[in-house]
């Protein structure tokens, strides 16, 4: 994923010019922006590795540095920088020499699909290292905090090995009346246990050495250094010190607030409403099960378990009975999954449930089932039936899992590829494989769209239903194809997203639009244009300054654009969608709110933006068939209207809708039943005015 994110800086040791420039090609026609320096002489080589540089290309042979050389000079430096070696035809002795040489790989000159597989391979190979390193460097670090906060923890806490002392902070020393720890050192832990507590101390102890694993207690008599006795609660929990596998021991004495405590740390780990575990304590439980399959060998699986329809039967049963549907629904996944599967409340509207010492193949029956239950489960909700079902996305835990994120982030990306809801979606590794070398195409089409204008615009007519006389379009993006065929922007926006290309190609759909919109205008046209705008264009200070000089060249009137932002995106980025709207106001541009309604409070964010029209979500449209459904909608545009926002309703996909949108006073509306995006914006506004 890095790989195909990040620039890759390229050595390339080849005399002849072109053929350095047909391997540069290969890497970005496989979608990776790549920072070249081709090397001339071995004081080049010198000069050049005092940068950081990600991998090195040789050529079989060159006039100038032999690849041997520039071989020896990266491990003389000790520079952690792959070396592909080409060879001249197939030749096995060449391959093995720089093998020993120390290339990492050596392969015939001309495989150009074998190469970029290989240095792939490399790269990644090297963000593991990189990786590594900077783990081991935060380890020493994190372990000079944990040594500084044993040392001056007001818990008593020990570390034993063999039932020996090997480290004892200051309040322990403090707790059994002891100077120095050097007087503790190699001191039995059972010297300080009181004499009638001893053998359960004893066999407590070789019970936990044996088996033990994870947290234990035990309460029983202290002894201090003058013969004094307390009552003493232990706890026990493996650890290492000095690279050395110990257990470590807290000691807090006796307290009547234990059963306090207890109950205190439950309700930390424990959602509210459900009464299953939160988020951060599932988040531990992951981390535990992510170490017992790496160390342990064992696996587990994760089912990422999402309600459908949450925001319409949010709309129709309100918090309060979406809480009392909540709970009732984890009653039911308590009584569906065996006793040892850990169950959480993820999200709002997502459950997460761990299965321990089980693959995703054997969990599926289960999670099959749990899908039947739920579709015929009537919920009852302060006397009224509410109905819903699953969406689940599984991923398992295994020896490879070492980022529990990771993990969940598949698992969430099965259930976001459900869209039909009901249904059930398994990892499969070989899915993302094919995802990475889809996007590895895409954007290879993406930078030759950028270099040759390769896009193509869309426009779909806005309609008002209020007598506006001016004529709105939405523009539209898609990309073509090496056959001129039209890629969706669900195929590509996401990884353009990834691939750091959003602003370059907001800005050739700006530049192209206002070229566009300046000649329709020009035949008399009272046209105006909504463009898009992703986040990452919301975060670019550089946008504004841009925007006003190109608005100046085309001499077009700012409020001829309305700068369209969508509802998640001005969630997550608020700051800056105020200071972007603030600054569209300034330059009389007008500014669009997409995707309206569906956080849990909408109006919250829309306060903070100066918005002129606000485009509701296609999922108020999309379910108007119930009277709940028109009154949510109808209630989230009269709170529009009372700001003074123009509303636009999309997806108007038949006649039938348009009663209820006229009674509801929607301003304008969009959908396939008016027009479909079309190349020329050639639609006849005059129709709707008849």
């Amino acid at each position: 994923m890095g790989i195909e994110k990040k620039t890759i800086r390229l050595l390339i040791l080849e005399d002849s010019q072109n053929e350095a420039e047909r391997l540069v090609s290969l890497f970005r026609n496989a979608g990776h922006a790549t920072r070249v320096h081709r090397l001339t002489s071995s004081d080049d080589l010198a000069e050049a590795l005092q940068q950081s540089w990600d991998l090195l290309i040789a050529a079989p042979s060159s006039e100038h540095l032999e690849p041997s050389e520039a071989i020896a000079a990266i491990r003389r430096q000790a520079k952690d920088i792959p070396v592909i070696q080409l060879v001249a035809g197939n030749d096995s002795d060449a391959i093995t020499e720089a093998l020993t040489l120390g290339a990492q790989d050596a392969l015939p000159q001309g495989e150009d699909e074998r190469l970029i597989l290989v240095a792939k391979r490399e790269l990644a190979n090297l963000e593991e290292r990189r990786a590594r390193r900077a783990a081991e460097v935060a380890l020493r670090e994190a372990e000079k905090r944990c040594q500084l906060l044993l040392d001056s923890s007001v818990d008593a806490i020990t570390y034993v090995h063999d039932g020996m002392h090997i480290y004892a902070n200051r309040a322990y020393l403090q707790l059994f009346g002891y100077e120095d720890a050097d007087e503790l050192e190699g001191m039995p832990m059972i010297d300080l246990i009181g004499a009638a507590d001893q053998s359960k101390f004893k066999d407590f102890l070789k019970a936990y050495q044996q088996d033990g694993e994870g947290h234990a207690e035990l309460t029983c008599t202290g002894v201090k250094a003058d013969g004094q006795s307390f009552e003493a609660r232990m706890s026990f929990s493996p650890a290492s010190y000095d690279s050395e596998p110990c257990i470590q021991v807290v000691i807090r004495a006796g307290s009547d607030n234990a059963e306090l405590e207890e109950k205190l740390r439950e309700i930390s780990c424990q959602d509210l409403v459900t009464g299953l575990f939160n988020r951060p304590h599932f988040l531990e439980l992951l981390d535990a099960a992510a170490e017992r399959a790496v160390n342990a060998g064992q696996p587990a699986t994760l089912a990422y378990i999402r309600l459908d329809r949450y925001q319409p039967l949010l709309a129709e049963i309100g918090l309060a009975g979406i809480d009392l549907l909540l709970a009732d629904l984890a009653t039911l996944l308590r009584a569906h999954f065996p006793a040892d599967a850990q169950l959480a409340r993820f999200g709002d509207d997502v459950f997460t449930v761990l299965q321990p010492g089980i693959a995703p193949e054997q969990a599926l029956n289960g999670l099959n089932a749990l899908l039947k239950k739920v579709e015929g489960h009537l919920f009852d909700v302060a006397g009224r039936t509410a109905q819903t079902t699953l969406s689940i996305g599984v991923a398992g835990i295994n020896e490879t899992s070492a980022k529990v994120q990771e993990v969940v982030d598949r698992a969430h990306r099965c259930a976001d590829e459900l869209k039909g809801g009901n249904a059930l979606k398994l990892y499969d590794p070989t899915d993302e494989l094919a995802a990475a070398a889809s996007r590895g195409n895409v954007l290879a089409m993406l930078q030759h769209a950028l270099e040759t204008n390769g896009f193509r615009l869309l426009f779909q007519p806005i309609i008002s239903l209020r007598g506006d006389s001016n004529e709105y379009y939405e523009v539209l993006l898609r990309l073509l194809n090496p056959q001129g065929e039209e890629i969706a922007p669900g195929e590509f926006l996401g990884a353009a997203q990834d691939a750091g290309l959003a602003e370059k190609i907001d800005r050739w759909v700006i530049l192209n639009a206002i070229k566009l919109l300046a000649d329709h205008r020009a035949k008399g046209h009272n046209t105006c244009l909504f463009l898009h705008l992703s986040s990452a264009s919301l975060q670019d200070q550089t946008l504004l300054p841009w925007l006003s000089v190109a608005l100046k060249a085309a001499r077009l009137p700012s409020d001829a654009l309305i700068f369209q932002i969508s509802e998640p995106d001005a969630t997550t980025y608020l700051k800056q969608a105020k200071a972007l709207t603030q600054g569209l106001s300034e330059l009389h541009c007008k500014v669009a709110l997409s995707q309206f309604g569906c956080a849990l409070n909408p109006f919250n964010t829309l306060k903070h933006l100066n918005v002129d029209f606000v485009k509701v979500d296609g999922s108020f449209s999309q379910d108007l068939s119930s009277p709940e459904s028109q009154e949510a909608l109808k209630t989230l545009l009269a709170s529009l209207h009372a700001q003074a926002k123009l509303t636009i309703v999309p997806f108007v996909e038949s006649a039938s809708v348009l009663a209820t949108l006229w009674q509801a006073g929607v301003n304008y509306i969009q959908g396939y039943y008016l027009q479909g995006p079309s190349q020329a914006m050639d639609y006849d506004f005059s129709v709707g005015d008849e």
